[in-house]
């Protein structure tokens, strides 16, 4: 008992049955019905140039990988001996705006074509010409196996720029990163290179601050001390000691850290950083009574403002301590 679903295509004498009707639609070309030796030979004639022609495209497209103006110049030279009247036959290919013929082209009436396709909108259209008249067949002075044919030429012609064009995008595409990361390479040297100058020059900078420093200023400090009375020594002290370290970043951390302290609480941070006393705080700022060491604040006469922490010993010992071990 047949399958319902089963369909047979084409009628003609010979029934192939196939499992669905879709299947059935790509059987195009259906057996002949000929008897006679001539006709049949002729027959035979006309198939093996259609698979020659399908052959030779698949051939042509592995040949010219990279070039689609190759593979249509070739292929529209290479149709003409697949029809049945090579010696009168010419060929045209219109891809993209581009013209594409073969040798001894020439527009006649006596054609047909069929559509190119590219992501299903037409882009060109591949035709077979007639250069003389020739008896009526199925189509004009054409055979359905060779509209058959010209339509499967044109489908190839479609998937085969396709897959060059995708191609040739990716081959650009890595061209184009491949360009991209060199000069990357070559910036991030650049880069390199540059850090590694101007930390070189920051070093430069800080040995010519620190022989400066040395060299000019510590002998002019010192001889100033010598005519000075003991009070104004202090300040050439702490002015030695803050020369001494002036690459510390101690005065940079405690204004970031404490922004919100006046510059005179930072002179006063920094007093007690050189281990001046608090009695001695007060007569170097000319306070009239010493600092308050039970309520951890400078009370100043001609100050609102209290300054607080500023002798607390858990302050300093995380702020100078961690500076000490630096």
């Amino acid at each position: 008992m047949e399958n319902e679903n089963t369909f047979s295509h084409p009628p003609e004498g010979h029934h192939l049955p196939f499992p669905s009707k879709d299947l059935a639609l790509l059987w195009r070309i259906p057996f002949p019905t000929e008897t006679e030796p001539d006709k049949i030979e002729f027959a035979l004639r006309e198939r093996i140039k259609e698979l020659n022609c399908l052959y030779g495209l698949s051939q042509l497209a592995e040949r010219n990988l990279y070039s689609i103006d190759d593979l249509l110049q070739e292929l529209v030279n290479f149709l003409p001996y697949s029809w049945q009247y090579p010696e009168i036959t010419c060929a045209r290919i219109l891809f993209k705006g581009k013209t594409y013929t073969s040798d001894k082209f020439k527009m006649t009436s006596w054609r047909q074509s069929s559509r190119i396709y590219m992501y299903h909108e037409a882009v060109g259209e591949c035709g077979i010409f007639y250069l003389e008249e020739r008896p009526p067949a199925d189509e004009g002075p054409f055979l359905k196996e060779e509209r058959a044919l010209l339509d499967a030429v044109a489908e190839q012609i479609s998937t085969i720029v396709m897959q060059i064009s995708a191609d040739l995008e990716l081959q650009q595409t890595n061209q184009q990163l491949t360009l991209e990361r060199k000069a990357l390479q070559e910036a991030n040297t650049a880069l390199r290179v540059v850090l590694a100058r101007i930390e070189q020059e920051k070093q430069e900078i800080r040995r010519d601050i620190k022989t400066n420093v040395e060299k000019i200023l510590m002998p002019i400090l010192s001889a100033l001390a010598l005519q000075l009375t003991p009070s104004q020594k202090k300040y050439v002290e702490m002015l030695q000691t803050n020369l001494e370290e002036i690459t510390s970043p101690f005065i940079s951390q405690l204004s970031l850290f404490y922004h919100s302290m006046t510059p005179t609480e930072i002179a006063i941070c920094n007093m007690i950083r050189n281990g001046m006393r608090t009695k001695e705080i007060a007569g170097m700022r000319g306070y009239p009574r010493p600092l308050s060491t039970d309520t951890g604040k400078i009370s100043d006469a001609n100050s609102k403002s209290p300054t607080k922490m500023l002798t607390s010993r858990p302050f300093w010992n995380q702020t100078c301590g961690e500076e000490n071990r630096k």
